[in-house]
Formats: structure tokens, sequence, C-alpha cells
């Protein structure tokens, strides 16, 4: 009987700590679990830089579930619907065609990033949002007139420009509307180079090598991000001047570059997601905008090819590579 009663209180202690251990970890607040769907740009450094700063472990304060696209349109849809499904307390849009499918798929709250949310029907009012969505905006589609104008600097004879975009990318489509107002006031001729996907985009690299250019555009797309490096060779190679959205984009092939930083925007980023996470509705967050735009020029390019810089450009350039 002795032994059963020490047996007894042994039971009877084991299931004391049991139930203080289960309480205790009830009593423990759920690790956030986000989900991103990224291309493979600088956006996943500033957001991880983002996250960081504001004390955000990756694997142990937050969980993130990447979903990487290489910028395509189509596969986009079967992204984000299997990214929805794993319930992610909210998910991370990076790009305009992914936004517009996460909005037409995901409940739970949105992060986007976005040239223009207004004009590509993400939202009515940067102010106030509304519904499930808040985010950042790149400015991108009112630099395109801005990005002719400075490749002109370079190539003041130019007469014939070509424009690579993908205009299945409503915000694509946008640019390409203002490249060629731009055009027509500069008087000069837009050649469009349309692309969708890897393949198109290897096409159309092949089409601006044996095309009559004096200069060429790239304008601010995720494709175009993901195909920046293949791109940025291919477009050395002709000796032509070309103009690059973001320094991220220019890389160590590109002339020149002018457009907000895709680092600060991730950045950016990772505060809507805290926000967010501490209970406040992404429809109440204001929508900000990148403000610093940079202007890069890489004068290893220049000299490569035969470039003369203006030296007002070198004046003004914030960064310029030697």
């Amino acid at each position: 009987m002795k032994g059963a009663g020490l047996t007894m209180r042994g039971v009877f202690a084991h299931v004391c700590a049991a139930v203080l251990l289960t309480t205790a970890q009830a009593d423990q607040p759920a690790i956030p679990r986000i989900g991103v769907l990224a291309a493979p740009l600088p956006y996943e450094q500033g957001l991880r830089d983002g996250l960081a700063t504001l004390g955000y472990v990756e694997g142990k304060s937050i969980v993130i579930d990447w979903r990487r696209s290489g910028g395509a349109v189509d596969e986009l849809r079967s992204l984000v619907t299997d990214l929805a499904n794993s319930k992610p307390g909210l998910v991370v849009a990076f790009g305009t065609p992914a936004a517009l499918v996460a909005l037409e798929v995901a409940t739970m709250p949105i992060v986007f990033l976005s040239s223009d949310p207004v004009a590509s029907g993400l939202v009515t009012n940067l102010a106030r949002p509304g519904g499930n969505a808040t985010g950042v905006s790149a400015t991108g589609v009112e630099l395109t007139g801005k990005r002719l104008q400075l490749l002109l600097e370079f190539a003041p004879r130019a007469r014939r420009i070509g424009c690579l975009v993908n205009t299945s990318n409503p915000i694509g489509a946008l640019q390409l509307e203002q490249a060629r107002k731009a055009a027509r006031s500069f008087n000069v001729e837009l050649v469009k180079f349309d692309a969708h996907n890897d393949a198109q985009v290897d096409d159309a690299v092949r089409m601006i090598l044996r095309s009559a250019l004096d200069g060429l555009i790239v304008t601010g797309d995720n494709l175009m991000f993901a195909n920046s490096v293949k791109v940025a060779r291919a477009i050395r190679k002709t000796g032509l001047p070309a103009i690059y959205p973001t320094r991220e984009t220019q890389g160590d092939n590109g002339l020149v570059s002018y457009g907000p930083s895709l680092k600060e925007a991730g950045r950016m980023s990772a505060i809507y997601i805290d926000k967010i996470l501490r209970g406040a509705k992404p429809g109440d967050l204001p929508i900000e905008q990148v403000s610093k735009l940079e202007l890069v020029i890489d004068l290893r390019v220049a000299r490569a090819q035969g470039i003369k810089v203006p030296e007002e450009l070198l004046y003004r350039a914030d960064e310029v590579i030697r």
C-alpha cells in the first residue's frame, strides 16, 4: 500500500505538471505567419531588413511562407491561390499583377507594392484605401517621360527609341502610354517591344539586337526585373544607351537608371505588416509613396560604349559608378 501511495502521488504530480505546461503554452501568443509572393528582387532583402528593425526574427517571432514568382502573369493565379489556401495571417504581394490577383482570391489582409494603386484599380483612395488591402506606391508610371528625357541627354541625336514593356501588366500599359506621349513631345519615334513571359523577353531582346535603334527604355515590371541581368547584358552588347527603372535593375551592365529604391519599398512594406499584426485594419492605413528617387550613372558602361555623359548629369546624379 505504501508503494501504491507513492505511485499515486507520482501520477498526480505528473498530471499537475502536464496541466501547468499546457496552460503555459496556451498563454503564449501564437507566432504570426505571413505569406509573401515575391519576385527574385531586392524587395525581399528590404522586407527582411525592415522586419528585423522592428524586432521580428524569422522562424522565431514570425514565420514567412515565401512563394517566388518570375513575374509572368499566367503563373500568378496558382501561386496566389495556393498561398491564400494555406491561410496565413496576411498576404504580401509585390507588383500590381500579384496584388490584383490577391484581391480577387484572398480574404485576409493584403499588403502590396504598386506603381499606381489607383490607376491600376487596386484602390480608389490613397488616404483611406478601404477593404482588406493597403501598401506602398513606388513611383513609376509618371517617371516614364522623365526617363525618356534623360535618355535623350545621353543621345541628343536619337530619333528612334525602343521601349521594352509588359502590357499584360496594367502598369506596363500605362508606362507605354506615357512613353508614347513623351516621344511625341520630343519628336522621336517610339518602337514597342512587348513581352509577357520569359520566352517573350528572349524574343524581344533578339528583336532589339536586330533593330535599328538609337536608344532603349526598359520599363518597371517584375518580369523585366526577373530577367534584368540577361536584358542588361544583351543591351550592352548593342552599344545602345539604355535607361532602367531602378538601380537594382540596372545592375553592372546598365548605363543609367532613374527611379525609386526597391529595397526601401520592401522596408516600408514591413511597417504595414507590423501594424496589421498588431491589430490595425488595412483599409484604415494610408498608402505611402517611396519618396526618394535615385539617378545612377555607370561611367564604366559609358566608356565601353563610347557614350559621352554630360557634366551636368554627373553633378545631378545620386551615384556615379566609376
